[in-house]
């Protein structure tokens, strides 16, 4: 009469949420705000303001193709991160997605 019950295994998996989905979205959502801001850190700089006011020759920078690359990068990790069915999966192409948009970032401020 007196017998225990014996309690069910607690399952880790299920006790910690993943949050990676959410966490590439924001990271996309905020990627827009962070280049504009980023823009606007360049063209206060002193030689980029001479060189659109008055034409003359900007420095020398990152090339554009890297920025294009940092930002269709980071656009398929998002798209992964959001598909994929394995937590792993996610946490590494959200990885590469803020490693993307990063080098995105670089570039706009590299133009100051």
């Amino acid at each position: 009469m007196n017998e225990t019950v014996p309690q069910p295994p607690v399952n880790d998996a299920v006790s910690v949420p993943d949050r990676t989905r959410c966490w590439s979205v924001l990271s996309a959502v905020l990627f827009l705000p962070a280049a504009a801001v980023a823009v606007w850190l360049a063209l206060a700089s002193e030689q980029a303001s001479a060189c659109m006011t008055y034409g003359e020759p900007c420095g020398s920078s990152l090339p554009g193709w890297l920025f294009m690359w940092g930002v269709g990068v980071g656009g398929m990790g998002c798209l992964v991160a959001l598909a994929a069915p394995r937590v792993r999966v996610r946490r590494a192409a959200v990885t590469v997605q803020l490693l993307a948009e990063c080098a995105a970032l670089l570039v706009i401020l590299s133009h100051a």
